[in-house]
């Protein structure tokens, strides 16, 4: 339990919670005001109350749940298996792994119910080498064994694995291709995002134009290093965010489903054998009809 006692704070006590306690995030605490795990002299109130001078505020933190892995039966899209590896074809909109808040319907679920996976990544992220965000799509590769794991892993570090990205963009890009180098790290205004920041990550993509449309281009984003949401910040660090995307992309947002960003083609050694293997994934159904669609506006124009 904590207590604070309002000297000069003052506005809304979600918000200055959020000063007195900067681990928990603004969402989460209001949660806890609405749960009633918060009171204000003894009474509860909603996130919205105005604090006052003098006022005795108690926090409750309720026990951290443990998570638990339930295998899940979730139909998946395997493009290949072996008794090492899985190459899978993750649909837009499902969670690579369980997280608090998330604790289950995520691919980890689904996977665990098909097989066994690797357990170096620990407890909640069994198997996973490498993540997509929630709203991207494509291939991810899986590794069921430990031996996999570790060979998968090398193999990013090493950077010698291939992956390659379809986007679709704001705007022309005028260059037909290139090479963003801006290091990221967590936005200082908005810890949901990352940004690029001075003494980030360092982080490069190559990008290759597909296909200009009149305010949208297709590009074909190649990742040399994997950080956190890489390709939408540095799409729109360059001036061209990624259509659809909530997070980085412009106010009104196109589409309903988040970015129209792909996995299209994933590339790496067999961790057993040492065979290249490539495999590519066609764009999901609701990516092919918005490029269809601009094709079509493309010719009537």
């Amino acid at each position: 339990m904590s207590d604070y006692v309002i000297t000069d704070q003052t506005g809304r006590i979600d918000k200055v919670l959020t000063t007195l306690e900067p681990e928990i995030t603004r969402s989460q605490l209001k949660n806890l005001i609405n749960d009633g795990h918060v009171t204000v002299n003894g009474q509860a109130v909603k996130p919205k109350y105005k604090v006052q001078a003098g006022d005795k505020i108690s926090l409750v933190k309720p026990e951290p749940q443990s998570l638990e892995l339930t295998p899940e039966n979730i139909p998946l899209d395997i493009v290949y298996e072996d008794d090492d590896v899985i190459v899978v074809n993750k649909p837009q909109g499902m969670v690579v792994h369980p997280a608090p808040g998330h604790p289950d319907h995520t691919l980890v679920n689904a996977l665990l119910y098909h097989s066994p996976l690797s357990t170096i990544n620990g407890t909640f992220r069994p198997g996973i080498v490498h993540r997509i965000d929630k709203d991207t799509s494509g291939l991810l590769m899986v590794a069921k064994n430990d031996l996999a794991h570790q060979s998968l892993a090398e193999q990013l570090r090493n950077k010698t694995n291939k992956r390659e990205y379809l986007a679709l963009v704001y705007g022309q890009i005028k260059e037909d291709e290139g090479t963003i180098y801006a290091p990221l790290g967590r936005n200082p205004q908005d810890r949901k995002k990352q940004a690029v920041v001075k003494g980030g990550r360092h982080a490069v993509t190559h990008f290759k134009v597909i296909k200009r449309y009149d305010n949208f281009t297709l590009v074909k984003c190649i990742l040399e290093t994997g950080r956190t949401h890489q390709i939408r910040v540095h799409m729109k660090y360059i001036g061209h965010p990624l259509v659809g995307d909530p997070l980085y992309g412009p106010r009104k947002v196109i589409g309903k489903n988040g970015q129209f960003l792909h996995a299209a083609l994933l590339g790496f050694k067999h961790p057993r054998t040492g065979k290249e293997m490539v495999f590519e994934a066609p764009l999901p159904e609701n990516f092919q009809k918005m490029l269809d669609k601009l094709d079509k506006q493309q010719h009537k124009g």
